[in-house]
């Protein structure tokens, strides 16, 4: 970070050493993590090329920037790893996707970084052609269930629950509607039934939710969101 007061008070919060340059950063570390914007890529890769070697490890959280790209820039020797994390991981339920670089990297060194990544949810690798599909299924999916908490709750505001002082604490629409999406995520999660199975499980005959169902089918629900997964590989492939 180089505003210093900001650098400074970050380093007595957390311990961390505060460094004024993406270089001397490098120099100091063993995991680097590239946490910039794709535009910033460029520049930092230039920063910190000259003073790579093979005892550091490059992780790059950049969508659009594959293995091969940062070899090009960081050189063939470099060892390097793209993860995906999301922004649930700031609540402890993050999901990360990890592809690792076809180089020689020690059991300690996987070990620690599995560690790392799962420290603040759930880790799985995954071949390097799927981090699109990673990027679209946990790292982009965050916004499309905020908008569809955001949405349910506003369909029972219509029908009288309250949304009293929305924005400084979670009122009952916003509860009701989040909870429903973290109780059902975690019914996925722990009884590894089919979500189609547990969809079928709540539509009783002639009932509630199958009318509420037809009604989603009707509007392009499903249709929607697999545009939407389409949008971010194509984005990501176009960057």
């Amino acid at each position: 970070r180089k505003d210093a007061v900001k650098g400074t008070a970050l380093s007595l919060e957390t311990g961390a050493v505060w460094v004024d340059s993406n270089r001397a950063c490098a120099e100091q570390s063993r995991y680097i993590i590239l946490a910039v914007k794709p535009q910033f890529y460029d520049g930092v890769l230039k920063e910190i090329q000259p003073v790579l070697d093979d005892s550091r490890i490059i992780i790059s959280l950049a969508p659009s920037y594959t293995i091969a790209d940062l070899k090009q820039s960081l050189g063939a020797s470099a060892r390097i790893i793209r993860a995906m994390p999301n922004t649930p991981a700031m609540v402890g339920e993050g999901m990360t996707g990890l592809s690792w670089s076809e180089d020689v990297f020690s059991d300690t060194e996987r070990q620690e970084l599995m560690q790392f990544f799962s420290s603040f949810g759930k880790t799985e690798t995954v071949p390097e052609n799927l981090m699109d599909a990673v990027t679209a299924a946990s790292g982009s999916s965050p916004a499309f269930i905020y908008m569809m908490i955001e949405a349910l709750a506003d369909g029972v505001v219509k029908y009288g629950m309250p949304r009293d002082k929305a924005y400084t604490f979670v009122a009952q629409a916003y509860k009701f509607a989040a909870q429903a999406v973290l109780g059902s995520a975690k019914m996925v999660l722990e009884t590894g039934e089919h979500p189609g199975l547990l969809k079928d499980k709540v539509c009783s005959p002639g009932g509630t939710t199958i009318a509420a169902v037809a009604a989603l089918e009707a509007s392009g629900f499903r249709s929607s969101l697999i545009e939407a997964v389409s949008a971010v590989c194509d984005r990501c492939r176009n960057m």
